[in-house]
């Protein structure tokens, strides 16, 4: 009934606001004068989505030039010189500073003649133009040898990038390798021109601008790590972008639950829909190809802590689960587990997995209500203790109140704290909307928060949790039912290793909370349709970094972190 009657007020707030006049220009900014251009396209695939933009420091020049990427995406190779001759722009103004005529859609190849007024009345003229511009992004994104296969451990700020060899026997004399870089940049010498890694070597990247460079050395070494964690001056947002218009991702009104996985320096999105799933570049988000499937059929992917990626498919009660893995995108996944779904209702929506697949792990597979039939507490885990599967258990969340209903925006994603069982769970879906831990006896709450911040447009149903350096993290992504309504997703990661800290308010304070984001950017403000998405946590195999990787469907909202914990 409440959603009834936000609906409606939603439909009489779209109406009441349809008829506001586009050309007018708002007073958005808090200080005097004119503090920023906003360049955004008109056509192509990323209409109404920002193409560049111009901040402006006091006193304003009589000359406004917005700076347009020459790529767009700058890491596709699709040129932006046929989006400048109709360009939507838009103004950041002090209260009572005006531009006149009013700012619509403008030429950036030819000067725009304006008159800017402050809130004095003060009048000057001003020229409103664009200009291409090549990027001066010169970074060394990933590095790793080919034969023997090291990855390497880049430290942006000491500039230099450790290759950790176990065996000091090993040949590095003539080595080839392969480097990621800023999209349109070069580097010097070639990576597949083989060099001698016994020794520094040193790669210079230069930027698309041909100016701008960085010198990175290539050492053997094995940096020392911090005692445990991750260092929080190292959490960078790597990338955040459209998956539809960059990725051709299935559009926010498809009735899908997508989930994504990443390894070896790939993201992997399941789309969820029965197609095969596309990998990324882990580093800046850009597509690279589809996974060989194998004989697996891909409802739902996630990974392990060891670079393994799993997949499943979508059964309904009584029907056969089977688990397949690889630890590549271009080979077949093997069958790691094959059993019956020994529960009533379906699962395979969501798969999530704590530990290396290959050693000890624990998957858990969260089971779904059935629509106009019952809803579900129940959730399967497999436990895996020396590579081998050793247990399948159907565990019922009924005693501690907690029940749900069908995937992918009205189920839970049920997560363990570690890999052993007896840790508990934590568990957050909409209605009621509350991040919770439930002790192993599956009855007693441990701790329980708010996870909807809105109180009611939020779906705080994607989770996943995962061991780095000696402790224990769950992430929490939150997806939008309304991001038409100015209601986007967030994102939280918290450290449960100790769980005395897992106390606060509501998700936003929590003491254990380590990386928060309660507005990450969003791509579709048109409607809404399914509210689902994921998050996964993925340490590199080496130990020393740390991803977070989330996905918004209805928001149209694809992102990842990185930190890492080397000592400094």
């Amino acid at each position: 009934m409440k959603k009834n009657i936000l609906l409606l007020l939603a439909v009489v707030m779209l109406a009441m606001t349809s008829c506001e006049d586009p050309k007018y220009v708002a007073p958005t900014a808090d200080r005097q004068g004119l503090t920023s251009l906003t360049a955004i396209f008109t056509s192509g695939p990323f209409v109404d989505q920002t193409m560049a933009k111009l901040d402006i420091t006091d006193p304003i020049p009589d000359r406004l030039v917005i700076p347009v990427p020459y790529y767009y995406p700058e890491t596709s190779d699709d040129e932006t010189a046929q989006y400048m001759n109709k360009v939507r722009v838009q103004a950041a103004l002090a209260a009572n500073c005006y531009i006149s005529p009013a700012l619509t859609v403008l030429d950036l190849t030819k000067e725009n003649e304006f008159t800017f007024t402050d809130a004095q009345g003060n009048s000057k003229k001003i020229i409103i133009t664009g200009e291409r511009v090549k990027s001066s992004a010169c970074d060394l994104l990933s590095f790793a040898t080919i034969d023997p296969a090291i990855s390497g451990i880049i430290d942006k700020t000491k500039k230099t990038v450790s290759l950790v060899i176990s065996d000091p026997s090993i040949d590095l004399s003539a080595v080839t390798a392969k480097a990621d870089i800023s999209a349109h940049a070069t580097i010097s010498p070639d990576p597949a021109t083989p060099q001698d890694y016994s020794k520094p070597v040193k790669f210079t990247v230069t930027a698309h601008n041909g100016t701008t460079s960085q010198e990175y050395t290539v050492v053997v070494e094995q940096p020392e790590k911090i005692d445990q964690g991750f260092n929080k001056e190292t959490v960078e947002l790597l990338f955040n972008m459209d998956p539809v218009a960059n990725l051709g991702m299935p559009a926010f009104d498809a009735p899908v639950g997508p989930t994504i996985a990443a390894i070896d320096g790939k993201v992997i999105l399941c789309p969820g829909n029965g197609s095969t799933p596309i990998y990324v570049n882990g580093q800046t988000g850009a597509k690279q190809g589809e996974i060989n499937l194998g004989s697996a059929v891909a409802d739902a992917i996630t990974n392990d802590e060891a670079e393994h990626l799993l997949i499943c498919n979508h059964v309904a009660g009584y029907e056969v689960m089977n688990i397949y893995v690889t630890s590549s995108v271009t080979e077949a996944p093997k069958l790691l587990h094959s059993f019956t779904n020994d529960c009533s209702f379906p699962m395979g929506s969501k798969i999530k997995c704590i530990g290396d697949v290959t050693k000890d792990a624990l998957i858990t597979i969260t089971n779904e209500g059935v629509d106009g039939v019952s809803a579900c507490s129940n959730f399967t885990t497999v436990e895996i203790k020396d590579g081998a599967v050793v247990k399948t258990t159907v565990n019922d969340l009924a005693p501690s109140g907690y029940i749900w209903g069908s995937a992918p925006v009205n189920f839970t994603t049920v997560v363990p704290r570690t890999k052993n069982i007896s840790d508990g769970v934590f568990l957050s879906y909409y209605e009621p909307s509350q991040f919770s831990h439930v002790a192993s006896d599956w009855t007693t709450v441990t701790g329980r928060f708010p996870s909807d911040t809105s109180g009611w447009g939020l779906n705080p149903n994607c989770l996943d949790s995962k061991a780095f350096n000696n402790q224990n993290y769950v992430a929490l992504f939150v997806v939008s039912h309304f991001p038409a309504w100015g209601m986007g997703p967030q994102l939280y990661l918290y450290n449960v290793s100790n769980m005395d800290k897992f106390t606060g308010n509501n998700i936003t304070d929590v003491a254990c909370l380590e990386i928060a984001n309660s507005n990450v950017d969003w791509f579709q403000v048109g409607s809404y349709a399914t509210a689902s998405g994921d998050v996964v946590i993925a340490p590199s195999a080496d130990g020393y970094k740390l991803y977070l990787y989330y996905y918004d469907h209805n928001s149209q909202a694809f992102g990842g972190y990185t930190a890492d914990c080397i000592k400094r």
